[in-house]
C-alpha cells in the first residue's frame, strides 16, 4: 500500500503519507512507541526489533505506518486468524502472540488489530482514523470477510461502581457517556460485538476491553 493525503494539523495543511512499513523502519517504528509512551512506561512493552520483524515477513500487507516530512508519526498492525480464537474468552496476549503474530494464519478469515498508535502531536489530525480506513481497504483487498479487535475502554473505571462493563458499552454507544477510545471506534464504523474480561492488564478499563468489528460490505 502506498497512498498521499493532506490532513490538517493545528490548522496547517501537511502532507502525510500512508505505506507499509519495512526492516528500513525499525528504528521510527520504536520512537512513535517512545515518543506515544514515555517513561514511566516500561520500555520492555514498546516494540522491539524481532516482533517488527515478524510483521513485516509473516504478513506485510497490514504493517502500516504513517509520515509526515520523512518521520514516522504512527501505525497500525494486524494478523489473520480464524474465528474459533476470537470469542469473548481471549486476551490480547493470546490472539496476538504477545504481539510476535507468529500464530499468523494465512487462510483466516478475520483480519485482527495488534495495535494502532498515534504520536501525540497529530492525535487530532485523522491519521488514526485515516489508518484504520486503510486497514479496511487491506480487508476489501483480499476478500476477508470482517477486521476485529479488541478496544480499551478507558472511561470504564469512572463509571465501573454504577454499569457493568456490558453497559458502559452499550451507554457510550447510546451517546450517554463518552469514551476516548471506544468512541473514536465508533467514529471510525467499528461496531460493538462482546466485551472481553481479563484482555490486557489496564487498570482504567477494569482490564476489559470492547470487541470492536467492522464487516466487509463486499464479502459473500
Amino acid at each position: 500500500m502506498y497512498k498521499e493525503l493532506i490532513v490538517y494539523s493545528s490548522g496547517q495543511p501537511v502532507r502525510v503519507i500512508i505505506r507499509n512499513y519495512t526492516l528500513d523502519d525499525v528504528e521510527g517504528m520504536i520512537d512513535i512507541q517512545k515518543e506515544s509512551f514515555p517513561p514511566p512506561f516500561p520500555a520492555e512493552l514498546w516494540w522491539n526489533t524481532e516482533q517488527l520483524r515478524e510483521h513485516v515477513t509473516r504478513f506485510p500487507e497490514a504493517a502500516l505506518c504513517a509520515e509526515a516530512g520523512g518521520k514516522l508519526i504512527g501505525s497500525m498492525t494486524g494478523l489473520l486468524v480464524n474465528d474459533s480464537i476470537t470469542g469473548t474468552d481471549h486476551s490480547w496476549d493470546s490472539v496476538t502472540d504477545g504481539g510476535y503474530i507468529r500464530n499468523h494464519d494465512p487462510q483466516g478469515e478475520t483480519l485482527y488489530v495488534v495495535d494502532l498508535c498515534v504520536v501525540p502531536a497529530y492525535r487530532k489530525a485523522g491519521i488514526g482514523k485515516w489508518l484504520m480506513q486503510s486497514m479496511y481497504e487491506v480487508v476489501v483487498h483480499h476478500r476477508l470477510r470482517r477486521l476485529l479487535g479488541g478496544g480499551r475502554i478507558p472511561g470504564y473505571h469512572k463509571y465501573a461502581s454504577l454499569a457493568t462493563a456490558e453497559e458502559y458499552v452499550q451507554r457510550v454507544v447510546a451517546g450517554e457517556w463518552n469514551d476516548p477510545v471506544l468512541s473514536f471506534l465508533l467514529r471510525c464504523g467499528r461496531m460493538p460485538v462482546g466485551v472481553v474480561s481479563h484482555y490486557l492488564e489496564d487498570e482504567e478499563s477494569c482490564h476489559f476491553a470492547a470487541l470492536m468489528e467492522w464487516r466487509n460490505p463486499f464479502w459473500r
